[in-house]
């Protein structure tokens, strides 16, 4: 496996940090993108060894921070779901100047909603992947239920995200009602494999159900059992990744 480091500007001429995983000894039968979750960066373990593994498996991977987070320039506090679907057209049209247009779509989380509502703007992408991700924005705003109103009413807060405090902007919060993954998925007329725990703490396993029901054929699910929310252990991490390779392989 070979690691390059990548930046790459965004609409607002932000540099955005990313890395891409290749193969080592064989040339890539296909790019794909992951995307992080909210407010993770590309180097959580869950990202980087899914991505590696990816790589090993032929498929080159560029995992990148979202604007403001990690290594990438902005103030995330002035960002909003917009500007995050805006990010990953941007790494899409990366790839495909300085290596290969992306083929495959993969987000975690948030990143998994981003990858659903982007992937017909990219003409390119012929198969998605989520893991754990919400069916509906509106389980995002449960995250800052308890400071919504000083969110509104101040401009922005602090909010605790999974033990970090996070700067979250009003602008943020009214965005997300902009878009509605199930009536995309609807629409979308590309293979999809939904991956998700039914231990899952966070994003409760309903939403898989839920973006099954709502996503056309071809659509699979995989259920990662004994896996927690942000895929903390290496060897599940691993697994995932050769999971979504395996599946991949047959529309890439």
């Amino acid at each position: 496996m070979r690691r390059e480091k990548v930046t790459f500007t965004n609409s607002q001429g932000l540099r955005l940090s990313g890395s891409i995983e290749l193969p080592e000894d064989a040339s890539p039968k296909a790019f794909a993108i992951f995307s992080h979750c909210f407010t993770c960066n590309k180097n959580l373990i869950n990202v980087k060894f899914i991505s590696e593994t990816m790589s090993q498996n032929r498929i080159a991977t560029l995992r990148f921070d979202f604007t403001g987070l990690g290594d990438s320039e902005g103030d995330f506090s002035k960002t909003d779901f917009t500007s995050n679907l805006d990010d990953l057209i941007h790494a899409a049209r990366f790839l495909e100047d300085n290596y290969e247009a992306p083929k495959l779509l993969v987000g975690h989380s948030l990143g998994g909603a981003a990858s659903i509502l982007v992937a017909d703007q990219i003409e390119s992408v012929k198969a998605i992947t989520t893991i754990g991700t919400p069916s509906t924005l509106d389980h995002i705003r449960r995250v800052f239920s308890s400071k919504m109103s000083e969110i509104m009413g101040v401009g922005s807060a602090m909010v605790d995200v999974a033990g970090r405090d996070v700067e979250i902007g009003r602008a943020f919060v009214e965005d997300l009602s902009r878009y509605n993954i199930k009536r995309t998925l609807n629409g979308l007329d590309k293979p999809i494999l939904i991956m998700h725990s039914p231990d899952d703490d966070m994003v409760g396993i309903n939403h898989a159900t839920d973006i099954f029901m709502a996503a056309r054929h071809p659509k699979s699910f995989i259920s990662l059992d004994n896996v927690d929310h942000l895929i903390k252990n290496i060897k599940d991490a691993r697994y995932v990744g050769g999971l979504i390779s395996a599946w991949a392989s047959r529309y890439i």
